[in-house]
């Protein structure tokens, strides 16, 4: 919009009836609020990490009134310049208070730094040396300058027309430092995302980027530190108001108490929620795809703020979802990633998604802090699934998983971020950044947890992933030892696919046979009993028990604990028995050992036919009972690690 456009504009609006602008301001942002917009999404979802104890009606009535009074700081922008002053001083006044603060600073001058936040009606503030009857002292504010020079010099000339003086951002810092020498008073905005050359901080649980220059100035000049802002009460309405702050001692201190206070302010008082810009998203300087895994900036005050709030941790404000893959097996190959994105993000909320099934394996993990589940694939199911999610407003979701099926669903769960791995010839247009697996890479030669350690590198990860193993607590929640009877050793005989993967029931027997001190425990699915009922057919049903089919996942880790070792095929259960510690014997055939062999650092054995090629091919049948259980003996004395 050209100047002339906008003197026209706002000419037309002094003039016209005060309804007409109040009916404007509320149509526009009621289309602001209810167009499906990345606009609607930020103030919401800035509402709901402000508030996640607030009912949704709630944080939809203050997004809602927000948009509006966005409008209406919009529209007195244009109008204010073609009121008179006798019209601005019948809208505003200034409280008692303040005033006589004001004249006694004019009388007895004494430097002070006052912080403004962006509330509706803070361009009120340039009213100041007019609002008052008494001596008012020199006030000069910082702003940031426009591009177009006749948009640049109207903002100046209609700011200052009442004795307020602007300082540019460029070139004003040391006219402010010469002003606080003078004794005088600068004003400075701090509400907003500072970008590259803010300092990391935390505001409503969340790290920002806050500018360190009003505390800079305020403990340098041992200035008075105080805030003042427009306290609406109506339509181009208010009272300015004032309130002082403890002389911050460094810039960050300068910091840390100009954003508890607008804290306790947000989440006490409803005009300030009501009033504050929550279109403006002041937390995106984490943000950064190639470094979203990490806390990285150019200044960096977290650890001292968690020392002056004194907090053990961090927040945990940002959001990340992850997708986890649809196997047991996979799913816990992906938990040493999770712990390193743990690490990585300390102050990520971590939600892990997955198949209901995994629920008794993922509710008690210490590094994740919710869980979701779902139980269908359909398509359909996937919509309301995302419909009904999106409402926990995520910021990243990660997608271990590789299906159209599930990026659509992060598609409707709305993550600003959706990363996932691309693969030639196998597009993925609904995320929104993709890892290309590099041309050349034969993912054959690799394990699955080093490719997704890349995959999550290219978005920053620099922590390697934990591979030590997970107590039973971790897995289970429950909280005891793992007790290790003497010679049971457990067997896993099945597969929930691939019957070439499965080691013949006659090399189980003489498994068993060719150990005739120990006892055995057969695990596996309902699907598998029919393969155990063949292996302990004949067998002393004290020294070889069948509990295929009769243990929930959590029940299955804990007996798992109990064995000195696990002889297995490869499978799910295999990861969980490594990922808990117990040594493992694992027969590989077909499958390839050096892409979805065990990963934790427990002990382990992985035995391939004859001349097999490392990375799988071989027949299962092969391998000799003798290799198993000569590999077993090792694993139980400790002094064999694969």
């Amino acid at each position: 919009m050209s100047l002339k456009l906008i003197h026209i504009f706002g000419r037309l609006l002094a003039i016209c009836p005060e309804a007409i602008s109040r009916a404007l301001a509320v149509v526009l942002g009621g289309i602001i609020f209810a167009l499906p917009t990345k606009r609607r999404r930020t103030v919401l979802a800035n509402l709901h990490h402000a508030f996640p104890e607030m009912a949704e009606a709630e944080r939809r009535r203050i997004a809602r009134t927000s948009c509006c009074r966005a409008v209406e700081m919009a529209l007195f922008v244009l109008v204010s310049p073609h009121f008179s002053k006798d019209q601005l001083l019948e809208r505003f006044a200034i409280e008692p208070a303040f005033e006589q603060e004001l004249n006694e600073n004019a009388r007895s001058p004494e430097p002070a730094v006052a912080i403004v936040p962006h509330l509706c009606l803070m361009e009120s503030l340039t009213l100041l040396p007019a609002l008052t009857n008494g001596p008012c002292p020199e006030i000069a504010t910082i702003y940031r300058p426009l591009k177009q020079r006749s948009l640049e010099d109207w903002v100046l000339a209609t700011r200052q027309r009442f004795g307020m003086r602007l300082l540019s951002r460029k070139e004003g810092f040391a006219e402010a430092i010469h002003r606080l020498r003078q004794r005088e008073v600068v004003a400075i905005l701090f509400d907003q995302n500072a970008g590259n050359t803010g300092v990391l901080s935390t505001f409503l649980g969340r790290v920002c980027s806050s500018t360190e220059l009003p505390g800079m100035l305020a403990s340098k000049f041992d200035a008075r530190f105080v805030t003042v802002w427009t306290e609406r009460t109506g339509f181009w309405r208010g009272v300015l108001r004032m309130e002082e702050l403890p002389k911050p001692q460094s810039a960050n201190h300068g910091i840390f108490l100009s954003n508890q206070w607008f804290e306790q302010k947000l989440r006490t008082e409803e005009s300030f929620r009501n009033e504050w810009l929550w279109l403006h998203d002041r937390w995106r300087t984490q943000d950064q795809v190639e470094r979203r895994f990490q806390l990285k900036h150019r200044r960096y005050a977290l650890d001292e703020e968690l020392d002056w709030r004194e907090w053990e941790e961090l927040p945990r404000g940002m959001r990340i979802w992850i997708r986890l893959p649809n196997w047991l097996g996979d799913v816990i190959m992906a938990l040493p990633l999770v712990r390193a994105l743990r690490v990585g993000r300390p102050d990520a909320e971590i939600t892990l998604v997955a198949r209901k099934q995994f629920r008794p394996l993922l509710d008690s993990l210490p590094f994740a802090d919710q869980t979701r589940y779902y139980d269908s694939k359909d398509i359909g199911h996937l919509r309301a699934r995302g419909n009904e999610w999106r409402l926990g407003y995520p910021d990243v979701q990660i997608l271990f998983t590789n299906s159209a099926r599930e990026d659509l669903a992060a598609k409707a769960i709305g993550a600003p971020q959706r990363f996932g791995i691309l693969r030639s010839g196998k597009p993925r247009p609904l995320l929104t950044h993709d890892w290309p697996v590099p041309e050349g890479l034969d993912e054959a030669s690799i394990h699955q947890t080093e490719l997704w350690r890349q995959f999550l590198g290219h978005f920053g990860l620099t922590v390697a992933p934990d591979f030590s193993p997970l107590s039973l607590e971790d897995i289970t929640g429950r909280d005891g030892e793992r007790l290790k009877a003497a010679g049971r050793i457990g067997l896993i005989c099945g597969t929930e696919n691939e019957p070439a993967k499965r080691w013949p029931v006659s090399h189980w027997r003489a498994l068993i046979d060719r150990m005739p001190d120990k006892t055995f425990v057969l695990f596996g699915t309902p699907n598998d009993r029919a393969i155990t009922e063949q292996v302990a057919d004949g067998f002393d049903s004290s020294r070889v028990v069948n509990r295929a089919g009769e243990t929930n996942l959590a029940e299955f880790a804990e007996e798992l604990t109990s064995c000195a070792a696990l002889a297995t095929n490869d499978t799910g259960g295999m990861h969980l028995a490594n990922a808990l510690g117990v040594p493992v014997v694992v027969v590989f055939g077909p499958t390839n050992p050096v892409r979805t062999g065990p990963c934790y650092s427990g002990p382990k054995r992985l035995i391939q036919p004859p001349e097999c090629p490392a990375t799988g091919g071989g027949m299962i049948s092969d391998v000799t009972p003798e290799r198993v259980s000569e590999a077993l003996e090792e694993v139980m004395r400790g002094d064999s690690y694969d």
